[in-house]
């Protein structure tokens, strides 16, 4: 397991971060969550005052912030120089403005080379949109984590105050679409992925799920055949 990496792509709400760390815990693998860093790269840019809709203003300071990120499962951590921003990223703010900001090819091209540094010889489960497609094509086990939309909105106001179920449903389907349709790396499941629909399934279900890959092609690579058998029976006992 010691050069594994294991890549969970999917959009958000999909459950992708309560079962990345899962599964790292479960093998002793360091863990990455790269959407922490495109979202500490847009509190960077907020607090600045850069003009988030303009690109070229994005692109041309992107350069500056130090973004150091955590890789402990038990305790992830993110960093903006030696600014504590793990709460501050989470704010309505910066998640109405993160698409846009990991919209910008400057900014994908220095993030995706910082995660690839962390990457570095394996061990770590990393999350995110494009970590099969292409920050680490060639991950051994590559999983396209997805849920029906109202299981997205429904988890994703149950971690945030102020909001309803609505509003997360509406703002979920445009951030899908901005991350599906942009021109840098676009949200998309990788060749080779295995599909797990979180809908049915709970945190611990979809945990098993994945080690039962990881098990089966940690050694092999991905290859589709044989998991929907294993989803099924996972399906069943849900």
């Amino acid at each position: 397991m010691a050069g594994l990496v294991v890549a969970m792509d999917g959009p958000s709400g999909s459950g992708k971060s309560s079962a990345s760390r899962g599964v790292a815990r479960a093998l002793r693998l360091r863990y990455l969550d790269t959407g922490a860093m495109y979202r500490a790269m847009t509190w960077w840019m907020l607090e600045q005052g850069v003009d988030v809709a303009d690109p070229a203003a994005v692109a041309a300071r992107c350069g500056e912030p130090e973004i150091v990120s955590g890789t402990d499962p038990d305790g992830p951590t993110i960093h903006v120089g030696a600014t504590d921003v793990a709460g501050p990223i989470r704010t309505g703010e910066v998640t109405g403005s993160v698409s846009a900001v990991a919209a910008v090819p400057e900014v994908r091209t220095r993030l995706v080379a910082l995660q690839r540094e962390i990457i570095g010889a394996g061990g770590i489960v990393v999350e995110g949109r494009d970590i099969g497609t292409v920050v680490w094509p060639e991950a051994a086990v590559k999983i396209y984590l997805t849920a029906s939309a109202e299981a997205r909105a429904l988890r994703r106001t149950a971690e945030l105050s102020g909001t309803t179920v609505e509003a997360q449903q509406a703002a979920m389907a445009r951030r899908d679409t901005l991350d599906s349709t942009r021109k840098a790396d676009p949200l998309s499941m990788a060749d080779g992925a295995i599909e797990l629909d979180t809908t049915p399934l709970t945190l611990q279900e979809v945990i098993d799920a994945v080690l039962s890959v990881v098990a089966r092609q940690g050694d092999q690579g991905p290859s589709a055949g044989g998991f929907r058998s294993e989803r099924d029976r996972v399906n069943e006992r849900a």
